[in-house]
């Protein structure tokens, strides 16, 4: 959790607070610019309307026109109309004051440092900021004289920053306060947004413990949010939920197994030592105790084949894929099962297609899924009934339908009869995983199966597989079907 927090302030945090004293800093820089740059403006604009006024004296530097041009500037010293604003002074040559709008005598100890970088400027104008012995800071701008003047030399335009310091700093302080509340706000969020994820994603890493110790009760609360991880939640809900079911079945497969196990066990056991009592081959009760231990033993055998087909199918259903043809395989499996239909009193309703299906499949495999939907309509069907078996296709796929007489499965069964280990209410003998392993096996041959079910009229097992083309690929080319000779497959 401190991980995702840390990130954070690494992170989001620390860009946004670069970029808040940027901003902030780019706009008192851009603040100080402006002002100062208006008040520089403002004095230049007053000395080139002096300047200009000089023009008009013309460019003569005779004595008379020099003594000219230094009367109209003392003049407009005398006469200057902004003295609240800005201080006019004339400079010699050695930038000592002539003359100032307000009167004052000043003496200065060297030259100002504007009137020398006037004079070293190829403009003839200097400037500078500084602070007066009085504390005040002033901004200074001279300017030489354009003409030849009895003895001044240079005008110089002084004002003082002392209120666009202080707007400025009125304007900094509200730029630092919008700043602060700006990084403030993106913390609040922040932490907001952080704990939105922190908390939840803390609940999730407690049920996942909990539900990898074995604790499949452990739920995490419903989310406020439908966003990544609410749906997370919700995912990780279901999964125990279906975790939960599959131990449920996964007890129930254990005792239904363990109870078919035990019961022919029992019988065979029961039955040898009956026999073990009988000298006489030729008695009854000899001949009837071999006849039951001989079918346990099969039914055993059975059940012990399923588990292990079903183990193998766990690991990945492994084919040896050919093509084939499916009317003489189901055939086949109607054939096998025949017998046993007639010792349960049940019928058989097959009409074996003329022409053949070709599919691709693994004949071991499709055998199998054949026997064990037979066997389920068998195990289902009452005495007496009917199982019937239609085939179909499309022109794309073939379809093989199993219809039974039984019970049928209830809705609330039939959506999860294909599961593994799953028995329903009604389930007999069995170990429940003979769906199971039908659906992994057509599943891998490219194929499917569907239930259709009605309580008291029966159920229906629709087997659907692709025919066979040659030129599809990944099946052998021109390789012929089962039953064909080389010459029709070609």
């Amino acid at each position: 959790m401190n991980s995702i927090t840390k990130r954070w302030l690494r992170g989001s945090l620390l860009i946004t607070l670069l970029m808040v004293v940027a901003a902030v800093g780019i706009y008192i820089y851009a603040g100080y610019t402006s002002h100062y740059s208006g008040a520089r403006q403002a004095m230049m604009s007053r000395i080139s309307s002096i300047t200009g006024q000089l023009k008009l004296t013309g460019g003569s530097s005779t004595g008379q026109a020099a003594q000219n041009r230094s009367q109209m500037l003392y003049r407009m010293v005398e006469q200057f109309d902004a003295k609240d604003k800005f201080e006019f002074m004339l400079l010699d040559s050695a930038g000592r004051p002539l003359a100032t709008s307000s009167g004052a005598t000043l003496a200065y100890t060297q030259a100002p440092a504007d009137f020398v970088r006037a004079l070293e400027s190829s403009d003839g104008t200097g400037e500078q900021i500084y602070t007066t012995s009085e504390g005040e800071r002033v901004m200074a701008v001279t300017s030489l004289v354009p003409y030849a003047s009895e003895d001044a030399a240079a005008m110089r335009m002084i004002t003082s920053l002392t209120l666009i310091d202080q707007a400025l700093a009125r304007r900094n302080l509200l730029a630092l306060g919008l700043g602060t509340v700006v990084v403030l706000l993106s913390v609040w969020s922040g932490l907001f947004f952080v704990r939105s994820i922190v908390k939840p994603v803390g609940q999730i890493e407690a049920a996942a413990t909990a539900i990898a110790r074995g604790d499949l009760a452990a739920r995490l609360p419903e989310a406020p949010y439908d966003d990544e991880i609410g749906r997370l939640c919700g995912t990780i809900n279901q999964m125990a939920e279906e975790l939960s079911k599959t131990e449920r079945m996964q007890s129930e497969f254990i005792s239904s197994v363990s109870h078919e196990l035990r019961t022919p066990l029992t019988s065979i056991r029961g039955w040898v030592e009956t026999i073990a009592q009988i000298r006489d081959p030729e008695d009854e009760n000899y001949r009837k105790g071999l006849s039951i231990i001989g079918r346990e033993t099969e039914r055993l055998y059975g059940m012990v084949e399923e588990l292990l087909s079903f183990s193998r199918l766990e690991s990945g259903v492994k084919l040896d894929c050919k093509p084939l043809d499916l009317v003489a395989e189901l055939t086949d499996a109607a054939l096998f099962v025949q017998a046993r239909m007639q010792q349960e009193g049940l019928t058989l309703e097959y009409e074996e297609p003329e022409l053949p299906l070709p599919i691709w499949a693994d004949p071991g495999r499709l055998r199998q899924v054949f026997v064990n939907v037979l066997d389920n309509a068998i195990k289902y069907s009452p005495p007496g009934g009917a199982i019937a078996i239609d085939l179909l296709q499309d022109g794309e796929n073939a379809y093989v339908l199993v219809r039974d007489q039984g019970r049928g499965i209830s809705p609330e069964d039939l959506e999860n009869v294909k599961l593994k280990f799953f028995k329903g209410k009604g389930a007999v003998r069995g170990s429940g995983i003979g769906l199971a392993v039908v659906d992994e096996i057509m599943t891998a041959l490219d194929g499917s199966v569907d239930l259709a079910s009605e309580l008291g009229k029966g159920t229906t097992v629709t087997l659907r597989l692709p025919l066979y083309r040659r030129d599809l690929p990944g099946r052998a080319q021109g390789a012929p079907m089962q039953g064909e000779s080389e010459d029709t497959a070609l």
